[in-house]
């Protein structure tokens, strides 16, 4: 799964894969300092399903708080635990194998106040059953963070790429792919994930999404233009909540409460 490097960087904001992930780590420090006032904590305790090499966990940790990470790869949990002592969180930085269909294998139910789901529903056999999961792991009033793969966002990247038939077949495919190469097997539109939200028992907030422009973007014209990073970076936080760009972002962040 998708994992982008944090290195080094300052943890109230992850960086050039900020392009990435800037829109996602502001609403999620948000909520998690919504549910630390909630809790009268400044410490909480946060599961990253999928969380790979620890592009959030170790931020979060870095933050002070307690971060479970749980992935099915030994490679990327072996990166994670190296990134952690390297950042000097190792303490507060745990990773476990498995994933979120067997997640209660690994860890407890109801025992986070915060989860993220990132990059995992397009590869799990059953998306539904992976977001009940993520929710009954929660304590009651805890936060979920959703992140998935953009419908739009695909179809639009194929036709500006001039494979019309490959975004005509995105388009209408049940599961958004563009063909037989494509390498993610799911993608979502903004409804479909808030109902999967919905349909586990959570409240869902605010959708935003997610990579509206960067990667339409040449990469040479951010890395040589004065300003153009954190320019490119302002405009996509003002987009991300508008839904007019919902339908061409290429991810899609929910995230949702579980009632308490």
């Amino acid at each position: 799964m998708p994992d982008q490097a944090l290195r080094g960087e300052n943890p109230s904001r992850p960086p050039r894969a900020s392009l990435r992930t800037s829109v996602v780590w502001e609403v999620l420090k948000d909520a998690i300092d919504r549910r630390a006032q909630a809790t009268g904590s400044s410490v909480l305790d946060v599961l990253d399903t999928g969380g790979g090499s620890g592009a959030f966990a170790v931020p979060l940790a870095q933050l002070g708080h307690r971060v479970t990470v749980v992935d099915p790869s030994p490679n990327a949990l072996f990166a994670l635990e190296r990134r952690a002592a390297e950042a000097g969180v190792a303490e507060r930085v745990r990773g476990v194998q498995g994933d979120v269909h067997g997640l209660f294998d690994v860890v407890e139910r109801d025992a986070y106040d915060v989860v993220l789901c990132h990059g995992v529903l397009e590869y799990v056999d059953d998306p539904a059953e992976g977001v009940r999961n993520a929710v009954d792991a929660l304590r009651p009033g805890g936060e979920l963070s959703l992140l998935a793969a953009g419908l739009g966002g695909a179809v639009l990247a194929r036709a500006l790429a001039g494979h019309f038939a490959e975004a005509h077949r995105a388009l209408t495919d049940p599961a958004g792919r563009w063909g037989e190469g494509d390498a993610v097997p799911r993608r979502f539109t903004a409804e479909q994930l808030t109902g999967l939200a919905e349909g586990a028992g959570t409240e869902p907030g605010a959708v935003h999404g997610v990579r509206v422009f960067a990667d339409l973007v040449p990469g040479v014209l951010v890395d040589t233009q004065p300003g153009a990073l954190d320019a490119l970076l302002s405009l996509e936080a003002a987009a991300a909540e508008l839904p007019a760009f919902h339908s061409v972002a290429t991810q899609l962040h929910v995230l949702a409460r579980k009632p308490g």
